[in-house]
C-alpha cells in the first residue's frame, strides 16, 4: 500500500513566503505623530550641518565611511540641500536636493541622481523618504531603493539609517550621524 507523504522540508516554501510579505511591510512615519522632540527639516538643515557615516553590506562589514558637510537654506517654500561627501578612501561626491513643501508634513524632493520626484514625509521626531537612486558598483551601476528614515534625537542629534534594497532585499545599510556646526 503506497501512503502519500509529504516531504518534511515542504512546510519551509510557505515560511519563506510568509517571511517575505512581512519582510516587506514598513512602519508608517504616522506612527510617530505625537513625539518630540518635533523634526522640522527645513529649521534642521538652516545653514551649515555636518555629518558622519558608513556603508555596511549585508553582513555587515563597514565597506566605506565617509563625512558630509550640508549647506541648507530656504528659497521660499523650496529647501536647498547642498551635500558635499568625502570619503575615506579620498573620493568625493556631490548631491543637490531641493524639497518642496506639499503639506503641512509633506515634501517633494529631487536630485540629479534621484529618479523621479521623491515624496517625503515627517511626523513628530521622525522624517521618511523612499526612492530610487543608482549607484556605480565595481564595474557597473545598479539601481537601488534608498529606504531612508530619520530619527531626531533629544539632544539635537539626527541618526539616519538607510536601507539600500534590490527586489525588496535590503543589500546594504547606510548609518549618518547629523549635528550642526555650533552642537
Amino acid at each position: 500500500m503506497y501512503k502519500n507523504r509529504r516531504r518534511p522540508w515542504t512546510w519551509l516554501a510557505p515560511l519563506a513566503v510568509l517571511s517575505l510579505v512581512i519582510g516587506c511591510r514598513s512602519v508608517d512615519v504616522e506612527h510617530y505623530a505625537g513625539t518630540t522632540p518635533r523634526l522640522d527639516i527645513a529649521a534642521y538643515f538652516a545653514g551649515e550641518t555636518r555629518a558622519w557615516g558608513m556603508v555596511q553590506d549585508y553582513k555587515g562589514e563597514v565597506q566605506r565611511r565617509f563625512t558630509v558637510t550640508i549647506d541648507g537654506r530656504l528659497d521660499g517654500d523650496t529647501l536647498i540641500l547642498d551635500e558635499r561627501f568625502a570619503y575615506a578612501d579620498g573620493e568625493a561626491d556631490r548631491r543637490v536636493w531641493r524639497f518642496e513643501r506639499a503639506g503641512e508634513n509633506r515634501w517633494r524632493g529631487r536630485a540629479d541622481d534621484v529618479e523621479g520626484i521623491v515624496e517625503a514625509r515627517q511626523a513628530g521626531h521622525v522624517f521618511h523618504m523612499r526612492y530610487p537612486l543608482q549607484v556605480h558598483v565595481e564595474d557597473r551601476d545598479i539601481t537601488f531603493t534608498m529606504d531612508d528614515w530619520m530619527y531626531l534625537q533629544p539632544d539635537g542629534r539626527l541618526i539616519n539609517r538607510t536601507a539600500m534594497k534590490k527586489f525588496g532585499v535590503t543589500l546594504a545599510e547606510i548609518t549618518i550621524v547629523f549635528g550642526t556646526m555650533d552642537r
